[in-house]
């Protein structure tokens, strides 16, 4: 009832030539083809091959109509296009050209094509055009007029909209004015009912018709929704669906799709997508929401498509939109003003189930949304007052069975008539409250200021704060989270954790002591749960923290899983428990599964249907049902551990597109897997797009490449570009291309493919040749030695006389040498040469003792305005004085150098981000308050810095690029200031 079907879209920016679609098919390789007003476009995930009118078309392929109204793939690959005036065309991969057939005798009816359906017999299609319907046997090419017919019904119109032959031969026909059928062997038949709503129905236009898998046959009119007409010829109407007050607003249907699960998807000219669940009997509109992104870009709808891993795509007028409904083990509540079960506020603080089931959000700005799952119904709520304004982070079950929530001050919420009732504890109306739980008749109160307690019966309040003169006060004041443990309260707070004990004075603190590693992991704490096995779990900005055997006297001696175990990022917001004792932990910027036996980590994606990225500190809970729900920076994520995603066939990596010398092959002699690529003697400059087509979270998905007898190592394409593999120069002889695709989530994998490229040799590279050459090279080399030596024996002597002073001389030559070879004149600083010499040294120390390191790119902000304002000679000044603060900053072991113009490097061994950043701060903040002197100038600069940390087994390039990327990314953003790049 409140999972979002969220659709991703790929529309002009992505390269389609307009962004109204009228038609979408799958060819058997793989790819998606689109037909939209303005062209037809071919689509692997990343590129568009764009086929018009104009001459620039790809591969020169012009197209006699650039309106596409319907396409059909053909079991040869290549495709038939229905266009809206050029007629019937054929695309012909072995060419990469399009053959037009005639419209009048010998062709098509008329020149506007609306619909092409598949026929049982092999090579034959319908054609369903303005002048009636057409057969077309695609083996011989030839075109038969199939209606207006003797014997064919009198008040049949031409203009025909649909076609479709159901399992039995029965071809169906949507006319201008009404339903037509024609059974094997007979003439076309009006279509009619003894019901009269029905056969108004039958009298409407038909623009679409599908049989289903019970053998009924869908009909979809212009104005009064859709219904079906049984195995025995009865029509039926489905109430939402069908008339003029159905679901689709009397808006056109102009396509069906039935998927794998027994829904039906109905493609509206103005009311977005209609479903009809078989099952259940439940209706469901897809539509445009302007306040969610992830909601069907656009309510004129034209064809719907089911590609063969499961995607459902959906033609709109702002572009084709997909859908993934295997990528639902993950799925988002999301805020919308224009939906009754959407969020009313985009950030979800705090999640809560009372005792009856029901989910309770705090929300911003003091909203708070109650779900009643077992209904199917949310209610909205808005505290009032100081509260108004605040973050809604917990939540309580007080004595009287009333729900308290806490914002800013303490409300109270009647739980049968949500009656709001605010300060219930005045002296905390001016408090953040970050955590509450039930011990008795108290409410224990987490806040920024401590904890309270506070007695509901007699109205006492008392407050326990840190104190450093007192071991056994609070260890922080902070307090995020509250649990109740065996015989004790434990308090999670950003200074660690504190223990009391029942009956006991004073607290029992735990700490992170980095002299121990069994310590707590990082001071800032939060969630704490357990397992079947009675194994604790604990959040903390260091990892998971865990204690294999619970004991609630200690010793406590913590496990932790890291960064080192896989974990994309440490700083852990939640964490819940399934029943499988999987532990589901969110983060700063995602979700992570871990196996408690095993430590295995799984980092959720887009796959698995993970679309808020962003997570908030404690906003967790598990619903009635098993499902395990994280409040986040844009809505709420809802995690269905059990739940299965239906079968689909394993997407393919599949080869797109091969040039040869930027001439590119056409479709037909693109390879396979295992295929073969050949460049003749000429050819010697190859690029191979490839693209794993499941069309499922390009941007998560990491691509390499290697060609095995040239590539000591796999080329990883960069993130965010188009996966290709381009080689040039390549020499004669047989090479082994191999491509690979690695896809992230519960479900990861790598998918692998092979071509062989052979190269054919030019004449003077036959192995003739190449064999008289090497043998008249050995005759001129025995006599240029035979020569040299007579000449060397003369010149022996005097030669060593002068070989040893000189040894003597070059000796010292090459020390100095050295020593310049790896210093920057200007500065006197490590060059770049021997700058990335030494930091590779780290490198493969880091990549051996498992010791990090981090690496700092720095650029003198708008440095020529410092050359073109006072001069070069100052310029070079700045450069020296910049590397003089940067290197006076430097610890022993750090590296320093020049990397360059105005931008220089740092090595940070031993670093993590964070102390990088750190360090990167304060040598900016240096640079930003010296005043350098250069004659009677006085010039200020500030610097802009991109700090990377390595994580194993990066290649040093690559770190360089992800510092290089944050470097870019600071000076985007506005300069003089820092960026830490991600993971």
């Amino acid at each position: 009832m409140f999972e979002t079907a969220w659709f991703d879209t790929v529309g002009v920016t992505d390269g389609l030539p307009h962004s109204t679609t009228t038609a979408i098919v799958q060819d058997k390789r793989g790819l998606i083809w689109i037909g939209t007003f303005g062209g037809l476009a071919r689509f692997d995930g990343y590129r568009m091959q764009v086929f018009g009118q104009e001459p620039d078309s790809y591969a020169g392929a012009v197209l006699p109509d650039s309106y596409v109204r319907a396409l059909m793939p053909l079991d040869d690959g290549s495709l038939l296009i229905g266009t809206n005036a050029g007629g019937l065309v054929r695309f012909d991969p072995t060419t990469s050209r399009f053959h037009v057939y005639p419209i009048g005798p010998g062709g098509t009816s008329n020149g506007k094509i609306f619909a092409i359906a598949r026929s049982h017999q092999p090579n034959v299609y319908w054609i369903a055009t303005e002048g009636g319907i057409d057969r077309i046997d695609v083996g011989n090419d030839t075109i038969t007029r199939e209606s207006g017919r003797p014997g064919d019904a009198h008040d049949m119109l031409a203009r025909t909209f649909v076609v479709a032959e159901d399992k039995v031969g029965n071809l169906w026909a949507g006319a201008n004015n009404g339903l037509f059928v024609r059974h094997p062997g007979g003439h076309f038949e009006r279509v009619v009912s003894t019901d009269p709503a029905v056969d108004e129905m039958l009298h409407d236009q038909v623009w679409a018709i599908r049989q289903d898998s019970k053998e009924r046959v869908w009909i979809g009119t212009g104005q009064l929704g859709a219904f079906y007409i049984d195995a025995q010829g009865q029509g039926h109407q489905v109430p939402g669906l069908s008339g003029k007050g159905g679901m689709a607003r009397r808006r056109t249907i102009r396509a069906f799709h039935e998927t794998p699960g027994g829904v039906l998807w109905a493609a509206t000219d103005g009311a977005g997508v209609v479903t009809y669940d078989f099952n259940t009997g439940s209706l469901r509109t897809l539509s445009h929401d302007a306040a969610m992104p992830s909601s069907l870009p656009g309510d004129i709808t034209r064809d719907i498509y089911q590609d063969t891993t499961g995607n459902i795509w959906v033609a709109t007028e702002l572009g084709a939109a997909r859908y993934d409904p295997n990528g639902r083990k993950v799925f988002s509540v999301l805020p919308s003003p224009l939906e009754t079960h959407t969020l009313s506020n985009a950030n979800v603080h705090g999640v809560f189930v009372d005792p009856r089931g029901r989910v309770w959000l705090g929300l911003g700005m003091g909203r708070i949304d109650v779900l009643d799952l077992s209904k199917g119904t949310m209610r909205h709520l808005q505290l009032d007052g100081e509260q108004a304004e605040r973050d809604v982070q917990a939540f309580v079950v007080a004595p009287d069975g009333s729900i308290w929530a806490g914002a800013q001050g303490v409300s109270r919420i009647d739980p049968d008539t949500f009656a709001l009732r605010s300060s219930m504890v005045p002296a905390l109306d001016s408090r953040l409250i970050l955590s509450m739980q039930r011990d008795g008749q108290d409410i224990l109160i987490g806040t920024y200021d401590g904890l309270f307690r506070y007695d509901t019966v007699t109205g006492v309040l008392r407050q326990m704060r840190h104190d450093d003169a007192d071991p056994k006060s609070l260890v922080g004041d902070q307090v995020r989270h509250i649990v109740r443990m065996s015989g004790a309260w434990w308090y999670a707070t950003i200074s660690g954790i504190s223990i009391a004990y029942d009956g006991e004075p004073g607290f029992t603190n735990l700490r992170h002591d980095p002299a121990n590693p069994n310590s707590l992991p990082q001071d800032y704490t939060g969630s704490m749960v357990f397992d079947s096995h009675h194994r604790l779990w604990l959040g903390t900005f260091g990892g998971i923290a865990y204690l294999e055997k619970f004991n609630p006297r200690g010793p406590f001696r913590f496990g932790v899983i890291g960064a080192r175990e896989g974990l994309a990022n440490t700083k852990i917001n939640a964490l819940l428990i399934d029943h499988d004792d999987r532990i589901w932990a969110s983060m700063a910027n995602g979700v992570a599964m871990v196996e408690a036996g095993s430590h295995r980590v799984f980092d959720l994606g887009v796959r698995d249907g993970l679309r808020i990225p962003s997570y908030i500190h404690r906003s967790a809970a598990e619903a009635p049902g098993g499902e395990l729900m994280f409040g986040g920076l844009g809505g709420l994520t809802v995690v269905r551990p059990y739940w299965t995603a239906p079968q689909a066939a394993p997407a393919r990596l599949e080869i797109t597109h091969v040039a040869i010398n930027d001439k590119p092959l056409p479709l037909s002699q693109v390879p396979e897997d295992g295929g073969r690529i050949k460049l003749d003697s000429d050819g010697r400059n190859l690029r191979v797009d490839f693209a794993l087509l499941d069309y499922r979270a390009a941007a998560e998905t990491h691509y390499a490449y290697r060609m095995e007898e040239t590539d000591s190592a796999w080329n990883e394409v960069a993130h965010n570009i188009p996966p290709s593999a381009i080689y040039t120069n390549l020499s004669s002889g047989t090479y082994t291309l191999r491509l690979r695709a690695t896809t992230r989530g519960l479900d990861a994998r790598t998918i692998e493919s092979t071509v062989r490229v052979t190269v054919t040799p030019r004449w003077y590279e036959s192995v003739w040749t190449q064999l008289a050459g090497i043998l008249l090279c050995v005759g001129a080399f025995f006599g240029l030695v035979y020569l040299r030596t007579l000449y060397l024996r003369r010149r022996a002597q005097l030669l060593q006389i002068q070989v040893d002073a000189r040894t003597r001389d070059l000796k010292a030559a090459n020390e100095r040498l050295a020593h310049l070879a790896g210093t920057d004149e200007l500065t006197g600083s490590l060059n770049r040469r021997r700058f990335l010499e030494q930091a590779e040294r780290v490198r493969q120390g880091a990549a051996n003792d498992g010791i990090p390191f981090s690496l700092v790119l720095l650029d003198i902000d708008d440095f020529k305005s410092v050359n073109d304002t006072f001069g070069h000679l100052a310029g070079d000044t700045v450069i020296r004085e910049t590397m003089r603060v940067i290197s006076s900053m430097c610890r022993a072991d750090d590296l320093a150098g020049r990397f360059g113009g105005e931008e220089f490097i740092l090595c940070l061994p031993g670093a993590l981000a964070e102390h990088a950043l750190d360090i990167t701060e304060r040598v900016r903040h240096a640079l930003g308050s010296l005043v350098i002197v250069h004659g009677d100038y006085r010039i200020r600069i500030t610097v802009s810095a991109g700090v990377a940390m390595w994580r194993g087994p990066e290649s040093l390039n690559s770190l360089l690029g992800r510092a290089d990327e944050a470097l870019y990314e600071a000076k985007n953003e506005g300069r003089n200031q820092s960026r830490l790049a991600g993971l």
